[in-house]
């Protein structure tokens, strides 16, 4: 008796899609890498202080006492500044009187592109002392720069909305706006800055001693296409540099590459108070001479510095940004607070939820 391949009852029966498809050879089970120690406190460290900002509120973060400065849109520039410098700070809400409603944040970043339209239409000097703060949106669709920061948050909101608000548009503080019960209308509590929010989380948050991988493992900071200045440079120059790499600060290196000081954004504020613009024609040393002598220097780093260090300066003083060098002071890279806030924000998001 012959055997029919393919006929139920005899040998040798084959189905059809076992033409088509290649047998797979069986592979052997790979398990995954164990977690070392260090790479387990990092992501329980991050999800500690996820956790916590999901759970505390914009209002936590304030002190109990503040002072807070609202400027009306009608106010004159000049005035704006001598008011800023001599209260010793560096933005301030907007209000629109005639509409009673919330008008952005004004920063040094207003005043920078004031200085750029003065720098592009030198025959309108004149006129800049009658600036008002509400002429600041045409000057700024004059030189065609990103208008006034308008963003804000209700102050009960998670502070983790803050964070994530503070990265999607950039801003390095946002306004606290609240409504109020009787007319309905806006009302400006306070001001949050990223130093704020990260001091806060240094003071509270524990397991930011978990942190213990140096910064050259984790792709934190920046450290290709610095930007960078001597102390000869003109003012003038490291203010295009701020607008056009959209930063706030530019490092100050000697011949030999070292870092000496570093030019920031608010150091224009200085400069321009009094409406003295002819002080931006000095070069970058001149200019940081003018500094107040209560200056706390620039803070610095290594490449093998690690959060856990970084958070206790934070928690210690008022740092805005790290100057990353190697042992002979030259320059390696620059580390800033919105470096610091997207890594402990985003980084492994979707580990969050791993069983420790």
């Amino acid at each position: 008796m012959t055997s029919l391949p393919g006929i139920p009852g005899y040998g040798g029966f084959v189905r059809p899609s076992s033409y088509l498809r290649p047998r797979r050879q069986s592979q052997p089970m790979t398990s995954p890498k164990p977690e070392s120690a260090i790479d387990r406190d990092q992501r329980i460290a991050l999800q500690r202080i996820r956790d916590f900002l999901k759970v505390r509120t914009s209002y936590d973060v304030l002190p109990l006492s503040f002072r807070l400065i609202i400027f009306d849109t009608s106010l004159l520039v000049k005035k704006s500044l001598t008011i800023l410098t001599q209260n010793g700070i560096v933005s301030a809400p907007l209000w629109d009187s005639k509409t009673s409603t919330f008008a952005g944040l004004l920063t040094t970043s207003d005043y920078i592109n004031l200085i750029q339209y003065y720098w592009q239409n030198p025959d309108a000097v004149n006129r800049i002392d009658q600036f008002k703060l509400n002429s600041l949106r045409d000057i700024e669709k004059a030189i065609g720069v990103s208008p006034l920061e308008t963003a804000s948050i209700h102050p009960v909101k998670p502070l983790y909305e803050a964070c994530r608000h503070m990265l999607e548009t950039r801003a390095r503080r946002i306004p606290l706006v609240d409504i109020d019960d009787e007319t309905g209308r806006a009302m400006v509590v306070s001001v949050v800055t990223q130093y704020r929010i990260l001091k806060f989380v240094a003071v509270n948050v524990h397991e930011t001693q978990l942190l213990r991988k140096p910064l050259r493992h984790l792709k934190l900071g920046t450290y290709k296409n610095l930007e960078t200045a001597k102390m000869e440079t003109p003012v003038f120059d490291v203010i295009h540099q701020l607008v056009n790499c959209n930063i706030s600060s530019v490092p100050i290196l000697n011949s030999d590459g070292v870092v000496t000081n570093v030019f920031e954004a608010v150091d224009v504020i200085t400069l321009i108070k009094g409406a003295n613009y002819d002080e931006l024609n000095l070069n970058v040393g001149e200019a940081l001479q003018k500094r107040s002598e209560d200056f706390p220097g620039i803070y610095t780093c290594s490449i093998d510095d690690r959060l856990d260090t970084i958070f206790d300066t934070i928690r210690k003083s008022r740092v805005h940004r790290l100057v990353v060098i190697d042992e002979d002071y030259r320059l390696v890279g620059v580390l800033t607070l919105s470096d610091i806030l997207e890594y402990i924000l985003l980084e492994g998001e979707g580990d969050d939820s791993r069983e420790d």
